[in-house]
């Protein structure tokens, strides 16, 4: 496969991440948010038994590794809080608008590492600025105030960031399909658990609701992380990084497209200082060598 062919393939993928956001805003009109992730996670994570069994049967030799269990459910409870504020805000909130502060994450996990004794690029804390600015002209209004969906989706942001760092330490350390098989179910379980204490379980409700679920479990999570794993073994780093922070311009077209969304003239200034400032962090740190690439099976941020 030569590189024109696996960006496209990541470029599928970001436009599968970003029409994902419009799946979970029309999901959450028929059924309530912890019952939307656990039967999407549930799906996600089922999806990935063909591949567990596929690449178990082709592993050209044994390869011993630390056990998944605990890793696993780490990562599993991050991403289950960082997808519930998600979900959650996304219902006061667009898909454009979402999927644009949700992606901060790819300027706030070189700054988190900062703290961690990692060095950062100035072209990150350029990256962070722009991304700042835009999220003040994205997100500031009329009222001089961030409205509480937006909030949730920022705070969540900060957990997606936190969430690959712990699949970015664990994952050159267990096998990585079974890391995402552990952690999906272990979102979907403490999901399932709080919908059945805090939402009611209507069946027809659910089966209103089974497109935009399947395609939010099987689409992002099954089909897109595959896509992801194949394009990123060819792709250049910095390419993959770039053409995957496109998903919040699906998301934002997908939203105007399918949802009758639409942005102001300030909220597009602000979706393009916060894409620019993600550009910017992205490509700066890789030119000096401070950047690591998106890695295989960490997002699940959709």
């Amino acid at each position: 496969m030569n590189i024109i062919r696996a960006n496209l393939l990541l470029l599928l993928t970001a436009a599968i991440w970003g029409f994902a956001f419009v799946a979970q805003r029309a999901g959450m009109e028929y059924v309530g948010p912890f019952t939307f992730n656990g039967v999407r996670f549930l799906l996600g994570g089922l999806s990935l038994l063909p591949l567990l069994f596929f690449f178990s049967r082709n592993e050209p030799s044994p390869v011993k590794k630390s056990g998944v269990l605990f890793p696993g459910v780490l990562a599993g409870i991050v991403l289950f809080t960082a997808a519930s504020l998600q979900q959650i805000g996304i219902v006061t909130t667009t898909a454009g608008k979402a999927a644009f502060i949700t992606s901060l994450y790819i300027v706030l996990v070189p700054i988190i590492s900062l703290f961690m004794g990692q060095t950062t690029s100035k072209g990150t804390w350029l990256g962070c600025v722009l991304s700042v600015v835009g999220l003040y002209f994205l997100c500031i209004k009329e009222s001089s105030a961030i409205q509480f969906g937006d909030l949730l989706v920022l705070i969540g942001a900060f957990l997606w960031a936190v969430h690959i760092l712990v699949i970015g330490y664990f994952s050159p350390r267990v096998d990585v399909l079974k890391l995402s098989f552990v952690q999906f179910m272990t979102c979907s379980a403490l999901s399932l658990i709080l919908a059945f204490i805090t939402e009611e379980f209507v069946l027809s409700n659910l089966l209103a609701a089974a497109v935009p679920i399947l395609y939010g479990g099987i689409g992002s999570v099954g089909i897109a992380y595959t896509l992801q794993a194949v394009g990123q073994k060819y792709a250049r780093p910095a390419h993959a990084a770039i053409i995957l922070s496109m998903e919040a311009v699906f998301a934002a077209i997908g939203g105007f497209l399918l949802l009758g969304e639409y942005l102001e003239i300030q909220e597009i200034l602000g979706c393009f200082l916060m894409l620019s400032g993600m550009l910017v962090s992205q490509t700066q740190g890789m030119r000096t060598g401070k950047a690591r690439p998106v890695n295989q099976f960490t997002e699940g941020k959709t």
